[in-house]
């Protein structure tokens, strides 16, 4: 199984970003971490991060027919991207 992990605006600063709000985790740790976990249940994960809408949802549409499922956290686009709410629903991809 293969799992893309898709992160969005602003969270590759986590761990230097407001670290009393966010933590003190970076984005780099948290990927290794869950590729690890995943790993260690025959999964494969990749990890892509962007500050870019439209890189954001080229990832997604290019997943279709790779990857089995995504795992989004948009960041500063959870609450505004359409445009990431209907790449998701193209790409045909189950999607958390």
């Amino acid at each position: 199984m293969n799992i893309l992990m898709v992160n969005g605006p602003n969270l590759k600063l986590l761990g230097t970003r407001e670290p009393t709000i966010y933590g003190a985790e970076t984005l780099e740790r948290i990927i290794c971490r869950v590729v690890a976990y995943g790993a260690e249940k025959g999964v494969l994960v990749s990890a892509f991060q962007s500050d870019v809408e439209g890189e954001l949802v080229a990832a997604i549409g290019a997943a279709r027919g790779v990857y089995d499922g995504i795992v989004i956290n948009p960041g500063a686009y959870t609450h505004t991207s359409v445009a990431l709410r209907d790449a998701i629903s193209a790409c045909g991809v189950p999607t958390v």
